[in-house]
C-alpha cells in the first residue's frame, strides 16, 4: 500500500503515473484509505483542515506521485447575469453555510431540493447537473498554493 504524507500543488514540474477520483467529501478528509484507477491501495496522512484540490499530488513514501481528479458529483447550478440577485443567493446559502462554488454568473452546490425551492423563489433558475466540485475553501484557509504540505509524525 502507497502511503502519502505530503501534498505537491499542480503546476510544480511533477508528473505523476497514477490518478484517484475523489468527490469534495472524500477531498477533504486528514485520513483516507482508497484505491487509485489502476487499482494500487494507497492511504494518507494531511494535516487537519486541508482540502485536496483537483490537480494536487499526493506524495508517497517511497516518492511515487498521484494526481487527485474531481469526481463529478450530483450539484444544483444557479446562473444569472443579475448581480443584485447573485448576492442575495450567496447571501442565502452561505448564510446556511452551504458549501459553495462561486464562478462568474454561476453558483454550484450540493444538490439539495429545499434550497433549490429557496433559490426558485427569489426568482432565479435552478438546474440540476453533473460536474466537478470546487467549492470556496473559506476566508480563514491557508491555501499554500505552490508550496508542499508536510505530515511529519511517523506511522511505523
Amino acid at each position: 500500500m502507497l502511503e502519502c504524507f505530503e501534498v505537491a500543488s499542480e503546476g510544480q514540474g511533477l508528473a505523476p503515473e497514477m490518478s484517484i477520483v475523489l468527490n469534495y467529501q472524500d477531498r477533504q478528509r486528514s485520513r483516507f484509505r482508497g484505491k487509485t484507477r489502476c487499482g494500487q491501495e494507497l492511504s494518507w496522512y494531511i494535516e487537519r483542515g486541508q482540502v485536496l484540490a483537483d490537480g494536487d499530488i499526493l506524495i508517497a513514501k517511497n516518492g511515487e506521485q498521484i494526481s487527485v481528479v474531481a469526481a463529478k458529483e450530483t450539484l444544483s447550478l444557479v446562473h444569472t447575469d443579475d448581480a443584485l440577485l447573485f448576492a442575495r443567493a450567496a447571501y442565502h446559502l452561505g448564510n446556511r453555510h452551504v458549501p459553495l462554488q462561486i464562478d462568474a454568473g454561476e453558483l454550484r452546490y450540493q444538490h439539495d431540493h429545499v434550497l433549490d425551492d429557496m433559490l426558485r423563489g427569489l426568482g432565479l433558475d435552478v438546474q440540476v447537473g453533473e460536474k466537478p466540485f470546487h467549492p470556496e475553501n473559506g476566508a480563514y484557509h491557508n491555501s499554500g498554493a505552490g508550496s508542499i504540505h508536510s505530515h511529519h509524525h511517523h506511522h511505523d
